[in-house]
């Protein structure tokens, strides 16, 4: 599978939270770090029901029993950053004016299952193990005289787990898939608690991605509505899948514990990933600057991405700054063949409220073409033999309704009476 068309939002997915705002470990925000997407070990949700110890996408396709999809999972492993020095263990060591910090890191970790068609999914539902050891590693810390001053030791807890395939019949060549993955990392009563430790065994920022080659996903927020009902039966648990890649294709599906529209993108003016995306890059690279010299000196010795994030904000050229600084997308054309005035049939698909059975096959009027702040078209109408229409042409609730442009059929003069 490639994932290039959308390498840069799953790597925002899997970062997400990694660490926050003011990006030191001495900071309250940043005590109980990794609150996306944990995957827990069974014995231990079972003890902290609060804690899911499974994860479950279910999703649409259009294909026949031959149409082939790929899974894979990624996720990250925690990893203990501990300092020694001559045998005793530290919390933080200073070197040469450097600052090392004791915390934790993460390796990505990725479950890439093989692809299996349809079909074969459906005669017969696929489990796939899969388990990263135990480890520990040491690295010298070294003065710039080449004198050793300490060790870093990283030590990773075993993690395994499962990821359950399976697919059935939806409707007419149209399949519903389900992916479902499971945390089995043994665990003894002495690491139930606190959760710190439990969560050294968990799949952290766990996601999903799927792919197709031929065939075709379906949006679970805007399906056809046909099968309006087939999607409404998708059962997601602590994850929500969308589309991804090139708005043209509907060949691959992130399932992210992060809620997303279908097609997420990274802003082309973000310099970077600040780990924190409910921010505004400008408001948050500012911040950063106002650090002070030592607590720069503590996110530095934080970890490699603060280091590289905080080198990244104060190399920020004017220009760049200048990018970050009141963008302006490219409105989108307004629809076509639609303008205030025109007489149109209400057709609602959505249904969203009685008011969508109400007014459906009314004739209305176009009184204005609006856009939200998410650049999606909003029809604005008023009914034609409504007595009350004038309050709607004043703007008046009860009286001027919304509809999207597939909800809204344009009327020849002579046939709008």
């Amino acid at each position: 599978m490639n994932l290039d068309p959308i390498a840069d939002i799953a790597k925002a997915v899997l970062y997400e939270g990694y660490i926050l705002y003011p990006y030191r470990p001495s900071s309250v925000k940043n005590r109980q770090r990794w609150s996306f997407g944990g995957v827990f070990p069974r014995i231990y949700a079972e003890h902290e029901p609060s804690e899911p110890w499974m994860m479950q996408t279910e999703c649409l396709l259009y294909g026949d029993r031959d149409t082939p999809i790929e899974v894979r999972v990624g996720f990250l492993h925690l990893v203990v950053r501990d300092i020694e020095v001559g045998g005793t263990r530290v919390p933080s060591l200073d070197v040469d004016g450097k600052r090392h910090i004791a915390w934790e890191e993460a390796l990505e970790r990725t479950v890439a299952i093989p692809a299996l068609t349809v079909g074969e999914l459906s005669d017969d539902p696929r489990t796939v193990a899969f388990g990263f050891a135990a480890s520990e590693q040491r690295e010298p810390i070294l003065a710039g005289s080449g004198q050793l001053a300490g060790e870093w030791v990283r030590t990773t807890q075993a993690v395994s787990g499962c990821v359950r395939i399976d697919a059935q019949a939806a409707a007419t060549q149209t399949w519903q898939v389900g992916i479902r993955i499971e945390n089995q990392s043994p665990i003894t009563e002495a690491e139930f608690y606190p959760r710190d430790v439990a969560q050294r065994h968990a799949l952290v920022s766990t996601h999903t991605i799927l792919g197709l080659e031929e065939g075709a996903f379906v949006s679970l927020m805007d399906p056809p509505n046909e099968l309006r009902d087939a999607a409404s039966a998708c059962r997601n648990i602590g994850t929500w899948p969308v589309l991804a890649g090139p708005e043209s294709q509907r060949r691959m599906m992130l399932s992210s514990p992060i809620i997303l529209y279908d097609y997420p993108k990274i802003a082309p003016e973000s310099p970077g990933n600040l780990f924190d995306s409910t921010e505004i890059d400008e408001i948050l690279s500012l911040r950063i600057l106002t650090l002070t010299d030592e607590e720069k000196r503590e996110m530095a010795g934080a970890s490699e991405q603060a280091r590289a994030l905080l080198d990244r904000t104060e190399s920020l050229t004017p220009a760049d700054w200048a990018k970050l600084h009141g963008v302006l997308r490219r409105p989108q054309p307004e629809p076509a063949g639609l303008k205030p005035g025109d007489r149109v049939r209400l057709r609602p698909r959505r249904r969203a409220d009685i008011m969508d059975v109400v007014l459906k096959d009314k004739v209305a009027i176009i009184e204005a073409i609006e856009r939200d702040f998410e650049d999606r078209i909003h029809v604005a109408v008023t009914v034609l033999d409504d007595p009350g229409r004038e309050f709607g042409l004043d703007r008046m609730p009860g009286h001027r309704f919304f509809f999207a442009e597939d909800e809204i059929e344009l009327l020849p003069p002579e046939t709008a009476s």
